[in-house]
């Protein structure tokens, strides 16, 4: 129930109290979607803060979130000593996704407060390391003369905190925190204490025990929100199963209470028994946790993925808030193309449109629109600068050089192989793309008729070649748009891409033009120094993204590709360009760009043979002047 006028109400325990009783994480999601959630965090104190993320993922105002986590760290670790602060991360780390946790560890290193904090703790080294983080890769910022001042501060705080009263408010303070803590936790409190206590046992080893395997790589928000009604996750932890069983067991659940999506209801009536057939030879039992249809989902997901392919799925959703949102909103489908993108959320997010049956509107009738395609709604992303003007201008190109077969030129030959939407060939019944192809063959027809188009369409088996690489390109493009912003944020020193910059502004999907080509195009990223030095024009560089399969070419087409590539990257972004973005006009009518990357999609689209693509690479380099080919 919440409370009158929530959210806005005056204690950060009534703006949690709705969020705590939610008895799933579907409920949870659902009842952000009637919150600013940024403004909401913001206004939490960073104890409330760090349980309202335990309870799974945030849609926004998950940067405020990490923020405060990281606050809650420095404010713990000083107050209660890092032994005892130990637990306390360690529940905090648990509850978050990777990415959030790389974004905690970020906001400690740049204040020059992890080292002191979670670099003192062992058991929190260790959990890391699990999940595949290190904190070596986050070193802390080097002195300023600025940390004198808060080093007087907190000498000051310290002398303060010797008072009594001051004692006394602390032990309250943190007797109400450890009580609001799941049972584990509390027993590792009790743990360090009577370690203190004792003097003989080092808090460090007992925390590191007694945390070992307790969530088993699954975020403990998800153990809060069914803690009322199933004690099987806990049971678990106490040593009932074999450490593999345990591991899969979790897994399942963390996957089934997302896989489940919207459908997922709670149960408040007592559970019946797990139905027959469900536990097989070699199959561990899941913990029942009176939500309806999970143990089905968990059934058809071990049925599609087995054992390993269950607990990769949930590693997966753990590594990123995206994933477990994506999940959530896409129930099991979005499952199963999450682990066949191999946790790529954006590519998960462009099958998923292309297996999404679409409906063919008209075409549009606005300037340049003449190439528009129907059934592009799926792959429209604002928040990644992929509206639809961009996305149909992209589309567009590709379609253009698409090198598939097309059919005739000539209205009248087809006009007779017109295809329907109702009578789609043998084989392509069902097709989540043939009402696209429909619309887009009509399309051009049209074109072909009033003289407009340059090509004839293509025939099926080419469009549906290109319409899958220009996804594919789509999320790869996102992905890297997502990895820039990540490099933006680090210290200079420790960026990949951006070295160059001191404060770089990314801009993606850039309206340019360019004296010598014809008409606009749209620079995949744009990159601007936002604080040059006085009396200087501000440094700018532009990324282009290569979502292309080389791994078949031999030495000679690989290098004649990439340097087509090269040269057409330097052609439309590189130079000086016209930017038709009015939020960057203060730059001047016309930019001159400081160098142009060439990114390619690595992974099984490279070429095998190391020594061969770095050779290319180089000739390209030197073919190409300006351009910077990389591989990701």
């Amino acid at each position: 129930m919440r409370p009158p006028g929530w959210p806005r109400v005056s204690s950060s325990q009534e703006v949690l109290s709705p969020f705590l009783v939610c008895a799933s994480p579907a409920q949870f999601i659902e009842l952000q979607r009637d919150v600013d959630m940024a403004p909401l965090v913001e206004g939490l104190d960073d104890w409330s803060a760090v349980r309202l993320g335990s309870l799974g993922p945030l849609r926004s105002g998950s940067h405020v979130l990490n923020r405060k986590r990281a606050s809650f760290l420095v404010t713990t670790t000083r107050e209660y000593g890092a032994a005892r602060a130990e637990p306390f991360a360690l529940f905090l780390l648990h509850s978050a996704f990777d990415d959030d946790v790389k974004d905690v560890l970020g906001v400690l290193a740049r204040d020059k407060l992890l080292g002191e904090t979670l670099g003192r703790m062992g058991a929190v080294h260790e959990a890391l390391r699990q999940r595949g983080i290190r904190l070596s890769d986050y070193p802390d910022r080097p002195e300023r003369l600025g940390d004198v001042a808060r080093g007087l501060v907190s000498a000051a705080d310290d002398a303060l905190s010797t008072s009594e009263l001051r004692q006394g408010a602390r032990a309250l303070k943190y007797s109400a925190q450890r009580a609001q803590v799941p049972p584990p936790y509390q027993e590792a409190l009790d743990a360090v204490e009577r370690a203190e206590m004792l003097e003989a046992l080092s808090p460090g080893s007992v925390t590191l025990r007694s945390f070992d395997a307790l969530t088993f790589g699954v975020p403990v928000g998800f153990y809060n929100l069914v803690a009322g009604t199933c004690h099987g996750v806990y049971s678990l932890s106490r040593g009932q199963y074999e450490q593999a069983t345990r591991e899969l067991s979790a897994a399942a659940v963390l996957v089934g209470l997302y896989a489940g999506g919207k459908g997922v209801r709670y149960l408040g009536a007592p559970r019946s028994p797990p139905r027959a057939g469900w536990i097989r030879p070699g199959q561990p039992p899941v913990p029942e946790l009176g939500f309806q249809g999970l143990a089905q989902v968990v059934e058809r997901l071990w049925e599609r993925l087995g054992g390993e392919g269950l607990r990769e799925l949930a590693r997966y959703i753990q590594a990123r808030r995206e994933a477990a949102l994506l999940v959530y909103e896409g129930g099991e489908p979005a499952a199963l193309a999450l682990y066949e993108a191999r946790g790529d959320v954006a590519k998960a997010q462009a099958w998923l449109s292309e297996a999404r049956p679409q409906r063919a509107g008209p075409t549009s009738t606005r300037a340049g629109a003449g190439r528009g395609f129907g059934g592009l709604a799926s792959l429209v992303d604002e928040a990644a600068g992929h509206g639809r003007e961009v996305v149909e201008a992209k589309l567009a190109q590709a379609e253009l050089d698409a090198v598939g077969p097309r059919l005739s030129g000539d209205v009248a030959v087809l006009e007779k192989q017109r295809p329907s939407v109702d009578a789609p060939p043998s084989g392509i019944q069902g097709h989540a793309l043939w009402r696209e192809y429909v619309a887009y063959w009509e399309n051009r027809l049209g074109e072909l008729k009033q003289g407009r188009a340059e090509k004839p369409p293509l025939a099926w088996e080419g469009y549906e070649k290109m319409r899958g690489l220009f996804a594919r390109g789509l999320a790869f493009e996102r992905l890297m748009v997502s990895l820039l912003r990540a490099d933006a944020a680090l210290p200079r020193a420790m960026r990949r891409f951006l070295r160059d910059f001191d404060t770089p502004r990314i801009e993606t999907n850039v309206g340019v033009a360019k004296q010598g080509t014809e008409g606009v195009r749209f620079a995949d990223v744009l990159v601007i120094e936002e604080q040059p030095p006085a009396g200087q024009t501000p440094r700018v560089e532009t990324f282009s993204f290569k979502s292309r399969d080389l791994s078949p070419l031999r030495p000679k087409p690989l290098a004649a590709q990439m340097i087509a590539d090269a040269s057409d990257a330097l052609r439309y972004y590189g130079g000086t360009l016209d930017i038709r973005r009015p939020s960057l006009q203060h730059l001047g009518p016309q930019v001159l760009v400081q160098r142009v990357r060439l990114i390619y999609e690595g992974g099984t689209l490279a070429p095998r043979d190391a020594s061969t693509l770095a050779a290319v690479v180089n000739n390209t380099r030197g073919a190409v002047k300006g351009v910077e080919v990389l591989f990701q």
